[in-house]
């Protein structure tokens, strides 16, 4: 009977103290009554304090470089330059001394012709090339009859390989002559050939709204044949020693574009965290974009898993991507 009575009073003297430290002013000495009785869990105090989100991310680094902002167009190869040669006089063609492909200097002969009729006989007339070039249509034949307004060889005169492309009206304004270019053909894949704009005309189709712009073309090698497909960059702008970054990393909120940079928590150099750096956008042009302010080339910058990040988080880099260009 005594040790139920006794037990009954300890669990009456607990519950008085537990309502007597309630009702105390100050959480002072609430804790140090809670700690007096062995009431109160340290560890899973300090448990709460250190238990911090960390985010999975993968990072990069902003480089120095160039970039280029530029015009996809495309077109066919024609010859820039071209001369027909005709006979002085009318005639039968006798004799031909090219073929279509052949190279020609100037005053190199072409063909003969003999202008006798029947009953007269006149001395043969010998066509000449009137440019060096290469021969790029022979329409006459040995036993046909012309007349000198009848070609007997068209010449297309040498390195004049032009591409003719048609801008549509919202590119006009950034077109200029002696842009550069770029030029890629299916005919030679991976090669790059080297151009610039050399026309420009001076009219607006206005079926098509488009403009006319011829390109030169540099081929010392005489790889490229007119009528062929091409592809072409005009370069309209080139910009160097800039610092360029994915455009992947960047958030655009509120009116502002930022990245997340990734530093040493000084607190807790185990770990990493990020801060928010605001930043002013340059060309943006295939994914890469310009940083006109904001970062410096070689700081680490968040490229994915940067949408749940805020100034301060903790981070823990995944993977380290390839910077641009390398």
């Amino acid at each position: 009977m005594k040790s139920v009575n006794r037990t009954h009073f300890a669990h009456n003297g607990l519950f008085i103290l537990i309502i007597t430290v309630f009702l105390l002013p100050g959480c002072t000495r609430v804790n140090q009554l809670l700690e007096r009785f062995g009431l109160t869990d340290n560890s899973s105090a300090s448990q709460t304090v250190q238990d911090v989100p960390v985010f999975a991310v993968n990072t990069t680094l902003a480089v120095e470089g160039q970039i280029q902002e530029y015009i996809s167009l495309s077109g066919d190869i024609v010859a820039g330059s071209t001369v027909d040669a005709y006979s002085d006089a009318a005639g039968r063609v006798t004799r031909i001394y090219v073929s279509v492909g052949s190279w020609v200097s100037r005053g190199d002969r072409i063909a003969t012709v003999d202008p006798s009729r029947p009953g007269m006989t006149f001395m043969e007339s010998t066509v000449t090339s009137p440019i060096s070039g290469t021969i790029a249509m022979l329409p006459a034949q040995v036993g046909m009859t012309i007349s000198q307004a009848v070609p007997l060889a068209r010449i297309q005169a040498a390195g004049a390989l032009e591409i003719k492309l048609n801008v549509a009206e919202r590119f006009i304004s950034k077109m200029a002559m002696n842009l550069p270019c770029e030029i890629t053909l299916d005919a030679w894949p991976g090669e790059v050939f080297l151009g610039s704009v050399r026309e420009l005309s001076p009219n607006v189709d206005p079926a098509s709204r488009t403009m006319e712009v011829r390109v030169n073309v540099r081929d010392t090698a005489s790889r490229l044949k007119p009528g062929m497909f091409a592809k072409v960059r005009v370069i309209t702008e080139r910009k160097d020693h800039i610092v360029k970054i994915p455009a992947s990393a960047v958030i655009t909120r509120f009116g502002e574009q930022y990245v997340y940079v990734t530093r040493r928590d000084s607190e807790n150099p185990a770990y990493n965290i990020v801060r928010k750096r605001v930043i002013t956008q340059g060309i943006l042009i295939d994914g890469i974009m310009e940083v006109q302010k904001g970062l410096e080339p070689g700081e680490e910058i968040v490229v994915r898993g940067q949408t749940l990040l805020d100034d301060g988080s903790r981070v823990n880099i995944i993977e380290r991507v390839t910077p641009l260009g390398e």
